[in-house]
């Protein structure tokens, strides 16, 4: 069984009911399970959440709602491998038995149906624990500056002061969108970030966290934009 779960506890702080909150014509949550849907990929579609109005907005949706997070996944300090072995665990226990699921961030609405695609045939290929998208810095982490409380500045390595970008190593970071993985990864407790998991590089355009209103309202920016391309899968 090849699984998507998506994360969406009720609980946001910096932007309330994020998860739910109208993201260009629907609830944002609605484009990570429509994403989800169109990849075609997946025999099942699951929100794992502590809240009923979340579980509502997902069934509404297309997705399922087979049960609901405990208290002590929902706080701030759950992770998401905690989240997503729960869930594997429930569905073993229902007699599921998923093999490859799919961590899909409920915030998600950039990413895309062949790009969950491409992550799955990685991790196959790769015989890897887990696959995810990772996009480029804009400018080199190597010249970043330290302000201090006084507004100063001085180099965090400043040996590179002088150092061409080009002859930088180019650094990449996680692209906050989803994790493949093997479900057997999930329940050990397995990082993600380990020598063994593999990446798919997304563009920067397509890369936004959502975690303040300026991020959300940058993404809309970027949603609006995006939308005057053609569409591709």
């Amino acid at each position: 069984m090849i699984v998507a779960i998506i994360p969406a506890r009720g609980g946001s702080k910096r932007i309330p009911r994020k998860n739910i909150r109208p993201f260009a014509g629907c609830p944002m949550i609605a484009h990570s399970i429509k994403a989800a849907q169109k990849s075609g990929v997946f025999d099942a579609v699951i929100v794992s959440t502590d809240d009923l109005e979340i579980a509502e907005v997902a069934r509404a949706h297309g997705a399922e709602v087979p049960f609901m997070r405990p208290p002590e996944l929902s706080d701030d300090h759950a992770t998401s491998v905690a989240v997503i072995a729960h869930a594997v665990d429930w569905l073993h226990a229902a007699g599921r038995n998923p093999v490859e699921v799919c961590c899909l961030y409920a915030t998600a609405p950039f990413v895309r149906p062949q790009d969950l695609r491409d992550g799955l045939a990685r991790l196959r290929d790769c015989d890897a624990p887990y696959c995810f998208p990772v996009t480029t810095f804009a400018f080199p982490i190597q010249r970043a500056l330290v302000r201090d409380e006084h507004g100063g500045v001085s180099m965090l390595h400043p040996e590179h002061e002088i150092t061409r970008s080009q002859d930088l190593v180019e650094h990449v970071h996680d692209a906050g969108q989803f994790y493949w993985g093997q479900a057997q990864a999930w329940r050990s407790g397995m990082p993600i970030y380990t020598p063994r998991s593999r990446t798919i590089v997304m563009p920067r355009y397509l890369v936004q966290d959502i975690d303040t209103q300026e991020d959300w309202q940058r993404a809309e920016l970027m949603h609006h934009a995006l939308s005057q391309l053609p569409a591709k899968d």
